[in-house]
Order: structure tokens, then C-alpha cells, then sequence
């Protein structure tokens, strides 16, 4: 019966987000209700408690908003500056073919920036630039979303392994134990991971094609594979030699830069190049309210516009800066983490819920200072700087509606249990599975991870949330805890791709707040391959061992 109770929060969710198309702005309002009423009246949490996780939830928002806000300032201001016209013609000599071009910067790029920073900072710097390249709005979106699977793991250097499962685990996790965990799931990534491109291709000939049809998506199947390979075989070594810290970073950076080469030869593409239909013939689905695609640039034919090098220098100056705020080796990380800097309330109204904002620490300010640099060195004028912050304002407006009530209702479901009776919602629900399933608990235990990662709208806090209860159960019926502890971050990597929040910001910097529902229903069949193959494989592995 609890369970069933746990499971409303996410039960309203699926039936009017994804089943009856409501936008997030309507839909989380609900959840959230549901989530208060069950954690006050059922799991006996104190009122008090309650509104103190609540409030925490607000600040996550607002930390979540600037992070929009930076990442669509940063296209607006490339725009204004006609960087994006040549970055542009820049991915048009390097292939003029749509399905080459999102497997690319969706998911080799998009990789990249994954591993340097993580927590949803890949949409919000791909999709943008998917939109700006002359993608609709929303195939961008469903790109940068789909391939927030197989990179995941390793994002901003390992903290889902490193922090989720270290912390999940606590003192019974060795490091040895966590480069262990690092490595297999480096290798059911793999596995699973080299059909992804590929998904992505035919996704976008599918449903965004003038045929509709999955074949022309198949065609670059040798491209696709090929692009696979060349993040997840890095990946894999970067896992075993080097830890959980550089998987993602090393894998999208080499994989960018072998895979953008090939592509500008000719190598492993087809011969007939793929293109959307012209925007005129587009459905009204696909594009903003407003009807426009992406920001129109101001600038003229008779203006300078920077080079192409100077375009692409700040996404390369974003990436530098991501990886230098990360690092612990650096002393910027001490900087921006300092004490002076940290907003910290411990015990907020005598409860367990702690406030903590550092400002410096967020991927926002990052991009902001990149804004500032690019003004400089693009040598604009004040009037298109204002024009990019006015645009982006309003588009993070749009976004904020939907993301003051989603975070709240994660923070109060995964802090059920904290002075309640009961566990908390997510691991009951867990439980009752492994109950349901005993020794087939394999199968399901990547799909009790993207549960998760679905509501936390994060693989860390699934890891640090589930992790012990995997490695207990993995015990309990007699096989190896640290596989089924593997396939938990797996499950939860791909969880990523559904999750609310994270569609949520994805749609927002594009401007497409309310079709949150719809992304949802396109990456849900992503997600049951990720997580249910992994499953299988996982069964399959403990089986042998």
C-alpha cells in the first residue's frame, strides 16, 4: 500500500504531463500537492519540515534559472554578433548533412561538455546551438535530451560516481571499490550506448523528415556506429586506467575531434545528404509560440563579423572554464567555493533541511563571464548586448513557472523519510520491487535507477539515494553487490532522459515552454531501451560471475 501511495507523485506525472499533454506549468502544481499531502498525512512528516525542504527546493530553482538564463544569454549575445552565422558555415563545410551534424554536437560535443560539467549544462549549450545551425526547436530539444544517457555517468568529472555512489555507499565504498563500479559501468555504457547516434539519426528522419520514415535514418548507420565508437572506446580505456574523473571528458573530446575530421572527408557518409524541409513547411509543434526558430541576428551584411576562430572561441573559452571551476587540483575551485562567497543555513526552522547557494561554484556565472568576454572580443555594440539580455529574460520567464513548483516536489519526496516513520517514497517503492522480483532483481535494477533519476532530476542524488539499497539487495540474493551497484548508475544515467526538470530547462532555452510533455514521450522509448537492455545485460553478467 505504500508503495502505491509513493508511486502518485510520479503516477500524476505520467498521466498529465506525458499522457494527457498538459504543459509542466499546470502539471507540477499537482504533483506537488500530491508529494505535500502524502508527506504530511501518511509519512508523518512534520509541517515545518516540509516547508524548510520546500524552501531548499526554491533556491535549486533559482540556482536552475540561472543556469538558463546564462546558457540562452550566451546564444543571444552569438547571435547579436553574427558568431552563430559563421558558426554555422563553419558546420556546413564540415557536412551539410542534418543527421552527421546532431551526432556531432548532440551527442560527441554534448559528451563533452557532460563531462566537464554536467547537471544538465549539455542541453543548454547544444540545443541552443543545434537551433542556431537551423534545427526546428524541437528536434534540438529531443537531441541534447536523448543523449543524456551514456555520458551521464561520468559527468562534471565523475561526481555521479565519485559523490553518488561514494556517498551513497559510505564507509562500506573503498576507492577501489568505486574504480571498480567506474570501469563495468564504463562498459554496459558501451554496450549500450553504440546504438545511440543511431537512435538519434533515425528520430530525427522519423518525425522530422518530409517522409516520416525511420529508413533514411539507417542509412548513415556506418557514421553513426562509427561516431560511437569513437567516444565509448576512450571512454572505456579513460575508466580503467584513469578512474571515474575523465570517461566523458576524454571520450567527447578525442570523439569531437576524430569523428569532425572523418566527417569533413567524406569518410563513412553518405552520399546523399539529408535536410530538413524549409521552416515555412515546419509544424507549429515544432517551433516557439512566437513562431520563430531561433534569435535573429543583427547584424548586417556590411558589418564585420569575427572569424572562425574568434566564433568558436567562446564554446572553447565555456569548455576551459567548466573543466578549471571542476578541477580540484586548481585553486579556482577553492575561489568560487569559499566560505565568503557560500550562502549556508544549517537546520533551517530546527529542521534537517540546509540552505546552501554558492553563486561562483554555478555553470551561470561561467557563462556569463563568457558573455562577457565575447562582447569584447567580438567588438559589439552596447544596444545588441541589451537586445540579447532583453530576448533572454523573457525566455527564462517562460521557463520559471514550471520549475518553482518541480523542485520543491523532488526535494520533499526524496526527504520523506527524513523525520517520518517510513523510508523515504523512493526507496519504498524500490523495495516493493525487489520484493516482487527476488533473484530477478537485475532486471529491474536499472529501471529502479532511472526512477530515480526521474524524480530527482539527477543520476548523483539516485546514486547517493539507492545506491546502499542496491548493494544490499545484490547481497542478499547472492550475487556480485558492486554489478547491481554498476547497473544502478547505469539505470540512473539514462533516467536522465525523461527527467522532468532537465526537460523542463532543455525546452526552456529554446523557447518551448508547455511541450514538455511531448519531448517526454519521445525519449521514454530511449530510455526503456537504456534501462531495460541494461537490465538483461546485467542478468546475464551476475549470472556468469
Amino acid at each position: 500500500m505504500y508503495a502505491a501511495l509513493a508511486s502518485l507523485p510520479i503516477v500524476v506525472v505520467a498521466i498529465f504531463l506525458v499522457g494527457l499533454r498538459w504543459p509542466a506549468s499546470r502539471t507540477m502544481p499537482l504533483s506537488l500537492v500530491t508529494a505535500v499531502l502524502l508527506a504530511l498525512f501518511v509519512w508523518k512528516v512534520p509541517g515545518l519540515t516540509v516547508v524548510a525542504f520546500g524552501i531548499q527546493g526554491l533556491l535549486t530553482s533559482i540556482d536552475l534559472l540561472y543556469i538558463i538564463f546564462g546558457a540562452i544569454l550566451l546564444l543571444n549575445t552569438l547571435t547579436q554578433s553574427g558568431a552563430i552565422d559563421v558558426i554555422r558555415e563553419g558546420f556546413r563545410s564540415v557536412s551539410p548533412d542534418r543527421r552527421i551534424q546532431a551526432i556531432i554536437i548532440a551527442w560527441l560535443f554534448g559528451a563533452f561538455i557532460e563531462g566537464a560539467a554536467g547537471f544538465g549544462t549539455p542541453a543548454a549549450v547544444a540545443v541552443p546551438l543545434l537551433v542556431a545551425m537551423g534545427f526546428p526547436p524541437l528536434a534540438a530539444v529531443i537531441c541534447g535530451v536523448t543523449i543524456q544517457s551514456t555520458p551521464v555517468s561520468f559527468g562534471a568529472l565523475g561526481t555521479p560516481i565519485l559523490i553518488g555512489v561514494g556517498e551513497g555507499l559510505g564507509d562500506t565504498a573503498t576507492a577501489a571499490d568505486l574504480m571498480t563500479v567506474g570501469a563495468r559501468v564504463a562498459l554496459l555504457h558501451m554496450a549500450l550506448g553504440t546504438m545511440i547516434p543511431l537512435i538519434l539519426a533515425c528520430t530525427l528522419t522519423r518525425f522530422f523528415g518530409k517522409e516520416r520514415s525511420f529508413r533514411a535514418g539507417l542509412q548513415c548507420w556506418k557514421f553513426a556506429l562509427f561516431a560511437a565508437f569513437c567516444l565509448t572506446i576512450p571512454s572505456v580505456l579513460t575508466a580503467h586506467l584513469l578512474g571515474p574523473e575523465f570517461p566523458s571528458l576524454f571520450g567527447g573530446g578525442i570523439g569531437l575531434l576524430v569523428a569532425a575530421a572523418c566527417a569533413r572527408k567524406g569518410f563513412l557518409v553518405p552520399k546523399e545528404t539529408w535536410d530538413f524541409e524549409e521552416q515555412s513547411s515546419w509544424s507549429a509543434d515544432w517551433l516557439p509560440a512566437s513562431g520563430t526558430a531561433h534569435p535573429v541576428s543583427t547584424v548586417s551584411v556590411e558589418d564585420r563579423k569575427p572569424e572562425i576562430v574568434m566564433a568558436w572561441f567562446p564554446y572553447l573559452l565555456l569548455a576551459i572554464l567548466l573543466v578549471c571551476f571542476r578541477l580540484p587540483q586548481l585553486p579556482v575551485k577553492d575561489w568560487v567555493t569559499h566560505k565568503s562567497v557560500t550562502l549556508l543555513v544549517e537546520n533551517l526552522f530546527g529542521t534537517s533541511a540546509t540552505l546552501k547557494h554558492q553563486p561562483l561554484k554555478l555553470p551561470g556565472t561561467i557563462f556569463l563571464l563568457v558573455v562577457g568576454a565575447t562582447f569584447f572580443l567580438h567588438r559589439m555594440k552596447p544596444p545588441q548586448l541589451g537586445r540579447a539580455v532583453k530576448d533572454s529574460l523573457r525566455t527564462t520567464a517562460k521557463a520559471s513557472v514550471a520549475l518553482i513548483f518541480t523542485v520543491p516536489m523532488v526535494k520533499i519526496f526524496l526527504n520523506s523519510g527524513v523525520e517520518g516513520g517510513l523510508d523515504k517514497m523512493p526507496v519504498v517503492l524500490a523495495k516493493a520491487m525487489s520484493d516482487i522480483v527476488g533473484k530477478g532483481w537485475p532486471l529491474l535494477s536499472p529501471v529502479a535507477g532511472g526512477l530515480g533519476a526521474f524524480v530527482a532530476g539527477s543520476n548523483t542524488v539516485s546514486n547517493m539515494m539507492l545506491s546502499q539499497f542496491q548493494y544490499d539487495v545484490g547481497g542478499q540474493i547472492g550475487f556480485d553487490p558492486l554489478w547491481i551497484v554498476a547497473l544502478q548508475a547505469v539505470g540512473g544515467a539514462a533516467g536522465n532522459t525523461i527527467c522532468v526538470h532537465n526537460v523542463v530547462a532543455a525546452c526552456a532555452v529554446v523557447g518551448l515552454v508547455g511541450r514538455e510533455g511531448f519531448v517526454i514521450r519521445r525519449t521514454l522509448p530511449v530510455f526503456a531501451y537504456y534501462a531495460l537492455t541494461a537490465g538483461v545485460l546485467g542478468m546475464l553478467i551476475v549470472l556468469m560471475v
